[in-house]
């Protein structure tokens, strides 16, 4: 039996929810809620809860139950709004996050256009409608709006250099190629609300007079695809398209997954059907872009931020963040924590905030955290009262990227972690400039030394100067920016790099040429596990382990009952 009190059910589908099994939720209350309205929405952030659901009741309080599954206790429990798996939002994440482009998420239907309008959407549409185009602009160089892909670019002296343009077609593109590993912002915002998305680039073809939009999104988000797909055709269908008297196409491109085409020049050539590889600037896009047109490249948060300070203002917009940053930013929280998942700070909150207030990861097991993705910088625990801001971070060699926060615990090796981030920038290079094609991949064969036991002292001031040359001499954003892992962490842990090299020892244990595994007799039971489990044959009937024949798989490890074998520093008795 129902309780009375419930309004609605909401079941959080997008892909975190979908793939902790959301879907069978959302079927399995909808044919045990009867006339109680059940919908699927788009994704809270709370993503280490789903799947997650919402029970809004009649006097306005919302019961959220967390790790649902579609079983009769688990449905029987919501519907009756029982006690348990009930789902507190963290007093601390409750205290510092400030919720503002992600207000719709997870409260609307991605898929209706009824349900975005009867909360408010487009009515930034409508009110720069009723504005000049000069006007649009300007509201948004007040923001103070910079743009959330990474270079931190005024996003409204961009709109005005297209705005500027005289030509018989101007390109609007939204970058949605969204390829740093652990970050998933934009992707949560097309999932969760697309007309917001495609609100913020109208607005932008009203202010800069624009003829044609573009979506350039990667395959591998169907579902942000077939949701974008979905408003675009209600758009069409309520003429949200007709912007300066003229209805506006709007393209979905599907990447292939490149990450160099996240780099304007390179997503451009990519669009035109050409290789993605990036070219010389000038002539810059807002000059010459696709197919010769004027064009402007934006990504997919710095829309979904223009609906807000068109409906609020720029100057209200401007309140929120630092002297140099305005507003809220997205992150995308993963690695050694409790919470990851999605979060929404205002500019200048610092990185200890995030990290261990929202975040919930331990102070005393956390080495650093990584920002901006693979071409980020490690930031040691030292420095997290750092604000988080586009001027903080490169201060001390990071970059806030689009928004990828990657949190390290102490178990973690630094110089580890620079070559598996360098492994990835240099495996995307596209290869046309030599200081990106050659020299990441001689930084890669360095750190491959290195963590070898292999490396000498020379390497590591070897590894330093080839960065900076890297740095220095590459054509694009990935180029330039590949080197900072390695940079960083010389930066900060140059100990570990000559303590690999020097003493041949990994502190962290995680290098497998540094470490050898030792089985305990003490604890061990003789159950013949890890016997049966070493491909290799390396554990003897007396359990010892013969480390020249393992090939540290760790499966041993994994079996063990009681914890009896350990990895320890090579040599060790």
């Amino acid at each position: 039996m129902s309780d009375p009190r419930i309004q609605k059910i909401r079941v959080g589908v997008a892909s975190c929810g979908v793939a902790a099994g959301a879907d069978a939720v959302l079927e399995r209350l909808r044919q045990d809620a009867g006339s109680i309205p059940v919908e699927g929405t788009g994704c809270l952030g709370h993503c280490y809860a789903e799947p997650l659901v919402e029970v809004l009741l009649d006097s306005g309080e919302s019961v959220f139950y967390r790790d649902v599954r579609p079983t009769d206790a688990a449905i029987a429990n919501i519907l009756s709004v029982g006690p348990d798996s009930r789902f507190e939002i963290p007093a601390a994440r409750k205290a510092k996050e400030l919720v503002k482009v992600l207000a719709l998420a997870g409260r609307v239907n991605p898929t209706s256009y009824e349900d975005y309008v009867a909360n408010g959407g487009y009515k930034g549409l409508e009110k720069a409608l009723s504005m000049t185009s000069a006007e649009v602009v300007d509201e948004v160089k007040r923001s103070g709006l910079r743009g959330r892909g990474g270079g931190g670019f005024p996003t409204g002296n961009k709109w005005s250099f297209l705005a500027a343009k005289q030509a018989d077609e101007k390109i609007l593109i939204c970058n949605a190629d969204e390829g740093d590993p652990g970050a998933f912002m934009d992707r949560s915002l097309m999932e969760s609300v697309p007309h917001q998305v495609l609100e913020g680039m109208l607005i932008a073809a009203h202010a800069t007079g624009a003829t044609k939009l573009f979506i350039y999104c990667r395959a591998e988000y169907p579902m942000a695809i077939k949701h974008l797909k979905i408003a675009i055709a209600q758009i069409y269908e309520h003429k949200r398209n007709v912007v300066n008297g003229r209805e506006l196409e709007i393209i979905i491109k599907e990447g292939a997954g490149a990450f160099v085409c996240g780099e304007e020049t390179a997503l451009i050539a990519s669009l035109e059907g050409q290789r993605g590889t990036p070219r010389f600037r000038p002539p810059f896009p807002t000059d010459k872009g696709w197919m010769g047109y004027p064009t402007m490249i934006n990504n997919v948060e710095t829309y979904g931020n223009v609906p807000l300070i068109l409906t609020e203002g720029g100057d209200a917009f401007a309140s929120v963040g630092t002297a140099g940053s305005k507003g809220t930013k997205l992150f995308a929280l993963a690695g050694d924590l409790k919470y990851p998942g999605l979060v929404e700070v205002p500019m200048g909150t610092t990185l200890r905030e995030i990290v261990f207030d929202i975040g919930g990861a331990d102070p005393d097991q956390v080495k650093a955290v990584q920002t901006g993705g693979p071409s980020g910088g490690c930031i040691p625990v030292e420095l997290f009262d750092t604000p988080v801001d586009y001027d903080s971070l490169r201060a001390l060699g990071a970059i806030m990227g689009s928004g990828g926060m990657i949190v390290i615990g102490k178990n973690r090796c630094m110089v580890e972690t620079a070559r598996y981030f360098l492994d990835f920038t240099r495996r995307e290079s596209c290869g046309k400039c030599t200081f990106c094609r050659v020299g990441t991949t001689r930084m890669f064969e360095t750190l491959e030394r290195i963590v070898a036991g292999k490396g000498e002292m020379a390497d590591i001031d070897f590894l330093e100067e080839l960065g900076n040359k890297v740095r220095r001499g590459s054509l694009c954003g990935l180029g330039q920016t590949a080197p900072n892992p390695v940079l960083a962490t010389l930066r900060y842990y140059r100990h570990e790099y000559e303590a690999h090299v020097r003493d041949h020892q990994c502190e962290a244990l995680e290098c497998n040429a540094l470490v050898d595994l030792k089985l305990d007799q003490s604890k061990c039971v003789k159950c013949r596990l890890c016997i049966k489990t070493c491909p290799v044959g390396a554990i003897s009937d007396n359990f010892v382990i013969d480390n020249e024949k393992c090939t540290r798989c760790n499966s041993c490890l994994e079996v063990c009952p009681k914890k009896a074998i350990s990895r320890v520093m090579k040599g060790s008795k």
